[in-house]
């Protein structure tokens, strides 16, 4: 499972006119081990294709690790937020002062 939904990378944040090879290697991207996390069979269909402003993990103690990885996988694949987005996630990452985030660009 992406932290950042594919769907939503897709229609909302820059990847829509990506070639079928780049979509494959989006999700394929065994480059970051951020890029996918392991969760509940309960939690995945859950977040369906919301970003930060629409959907936060149900684990209230995954907001750090959610933000990082969220802001890691959108940066690395060169996607954009929406105004929403970047408040939902500032908003989170207000409580994670010690998160430091660093990526290799995918693309």
């Amino acid at each position: 499972m992406s932290w950042a939904p594919r769907a939503a990378g897709r229609r909302d944040s820059g990847a829509s006119n990506w070639s079928a090879q780049e979509r494959q290697d989006d999700a394929n991207d065994l480059g970051d081990t951020r890029s996918l996390a392991a969760v509940s069979a309960r939690e995945n269909p859950s977040k369906a294709d919301q970003h930060p402003a629409q959907r936060l993990p149900s684990d209230p103690g995954a907001g750090c690790r959610y933000t990082g990885e969220w802001t890691v996988v959108t940066s690395r694949w060169g996607l954009s937020a929406d105004p929403n987005e970047v408040t939902a996630l500032t908003e989170l990452a207000d409580g994670c002062r010690d998160t430091r985030i660093a990526y290799t660009p995918a693309r």
